[in-house]
């Protein structure tokens, strides 16, 4: 997973702005105002290229230059592919674990929550923290 910064064209519409990443097959979206559109382009962007990351997909470089048409100006949107999936898949995974009996009953008694306990040490190890 990694950052990645890519060109979106925006385009004035009627009643908003749609954005399409020419870079990215099927990778497009809207917003009725401005700010909607680049934060709706962030997420799509950042959701395009995990699954891509995702399916193992070779992920295109961005283009250094995009022609644009009347109505329409490039802004260069960025996303965090590791940000996205820590924010978007939150699915709760059942693991099964061995700790010492004498352990294991003194935490109960002190009223440890041992999922919570385990998710800050992995991210502690793994210096997500």
């Amino acid at each position: 997973m990694a950052k990645y910064v890519y060109p979106a064209v925006f385009t004035k519409e009627k009643d908003g702005y749609s954005v399409i990443f020419h870079d990215l097959e099927g990778c497009y979206t809207c917003g009725d105002t401005l700010e909607e559109a680049i934060y709706m382009a962030e997420d799509v962007l950042a959701f395009t290229l995990y699954d891509y990351e995702k399916e193992g997909k070779e992920i295109p470089s961005p283009s250094k230059h995009v022609d644009t048409k009347k109505g329409e100006f490039v802004n260069y949107i960025r996303c965090d592919t590791e940000e996205y999936h820590r924010m978007n898949n939150n699915k709760a995974v059942k693991k099964t674990l061995s700790i010492p009996e004498w352990l294991n009953e003194k935490a109960v008694a002190a009223g440890v929550n041992f999922s919570q306990v385990l998710q800050e040490a992995l991210k502690e190890q793994l210096h997500l923290i």
